[in-house]
């Protein structure tokens, strides 16, 4: 079989679909360069643990969690997490719908057959493109409307 036909295209457009929602809303805030650099590379760490091998994924939280201090710092860590989610709720859900599309891609991959290299990649692809493309239609979009 074709590997494009083993693609999961329609789990592809759903990550470009939320990615781009992601870039609208960056856009619109008017945030710096370097709120744009940590969106990326927050997107490609998410998109590095999703397609990391499980195995590899508990042994780098077993060494984490092997001594009481860090398991300490990750319970506080998890329960600052906690009251962000619970105060910026909006936020939260929008965060969850990208990691869902995101595993929702890794699951489709995984299903089809095809190696982690090329899911990565594609994945990134798709995703980084979804974010550019949501900054250029916030930009396309209020660059012609009239200032008033």
């Amino acid at each position: 079989m074709s590997i494009l036909k083993r693609v999961p295209w329609v789990s592809l457009a759903l990550v470009l679909l939320s990615y781009s929602t992601l870039g609208w809303v960056i856009s619109e805030t008017h945030a710096p360069r370097s709120v744009w650099v940590l969106t990326v590379v927050g997107i490609l760490l998410l998109i590095v643990t999703l397609t990391t091998p499980w195995p590899k994924m508990t042994y780098y939280l077993n060494t984490l969690l092997k001594s009481n201090i860090k398991s300490f710092g990750v319970a506080v860590l998890a329960a600052f997490l906690f009251f962000i989610m619970i105060a910026w709720f909006g936020v939260f859900l929008d965060t969850l719908l990208i990691i869902s599309a995101t595993i929702l891609v890794k699951i489709d991959f995984q299903k089809a057959g095809l190696k982690q290299k090329l899911a990565f990649l594609t994945t990134s692809i798709f995703s980084l493109s979804g974010l550019a493309l949501g900054a250029l239609i916030y930009k396309l979009v209020y660059s012609q409307m009239p200032l008033r």
